[in-house]
């Protein structure tokens, strides 16, 4: 006959949340916009340690009383001044030693701004804020590095069949102010008449009757994009 096992020396489950290891959260911030033709990623001057006086990403630790989402705006209105952006997750870092204080797991998000809308202003624990151009841009403290090119990997993908080009755009544009985006993206020359064809073909845009001075001077249409068309359903 088997042995009944006692209920009492059974492992009994843990119901105290502090007898687990504390590990904590924080957001980092991938911000990009369009200056002079070139794709630029807003990075703040740490004014804390560690990598005290080293470029970052905007970003800090979650507190307890907010959602990661209110987390990564907070932050990054404290941080730089910007605020009023859409911000949607990229991924999510877990390297172990990737902080030196404490083991640290952080949510990274990504967004693109038209940098003349903006005011920057450093705060809190960042000694200054400024734009830098993807490809100039000094190493930066943590795995932020990271962060970037994969937020650099996904946007690149994510380009050729999402219209996320057009949040680098005021919101009426010249074909060519498109194409050039979508160049500063991609980090490559695209074909003039074929990036024409096949944009207006893709009937994301509306052409507004305006137009102002193109190339060479010549009047350039202006258009605007069609959220509601992009989002209405495919026959």
């Amino acid at each position: 006959m088997a042995t009944r096992t006692k209920a009492s020396s059974l492992p009994q489950p843990v119901s105290d949340a502090t007898a687990h290891p504390r590990v904590a959260v924080t957001v980092d911030l991938v911000i990009f916009t369009l200056r002079e033709r070139a794709l630029n990623l807003l990075i703040v001057e740490r004014g804390i340690e560690p990598f005290k006086g080293r470029w970052a990403l905007p970003g800090g630790f979650v507190r307890l009383d907010e959602t990661i989402d209110e987390a990564a705006r907070r932050e990054l209105a404290e941080e730089t001044g910007v605020s009023q952006v859409y911000l949607e997750q990229l991924y999510t870092f877990g390297d172990i030693e990737r902080d030196p204080r404490e083991r640290v797991i952080t949510v990274a998000y990504y967004a693109f701004v038209p940098s003349q809308s903006l005011e920057l202003k450093a705060s809190t624990d960042a000694a200054a804020v400024r734009w830098v151009a993807i490809g100039e841009r000094p190493p930066l403290s943590f795995d932020h590095d990271r962060i970037v090119e994969y937020a650099l990997e996904r946007i690149r993908n994510k380009i050729m069949y999402v219209p996320i080009a057009f949040g680098l755009l005021a919101n009426e544009f010249t074909l060519t102010e498109l194409q050039n985006v979508y160049e500063a993206i991609l980090g490559d020359a695209l074909d003039k008449r074929n990036f024409r064809k096949k944009i207006l073909a893709s009937d994301l845009l509306v052409e507004t009757g305006s137009v102002r001075g193109g190339e060479r001077h010549r009047p350039a249409a202006l258009y605007r994009f069609s959220r509601a068309r992009f989002e209405a359903p495919r026959p």
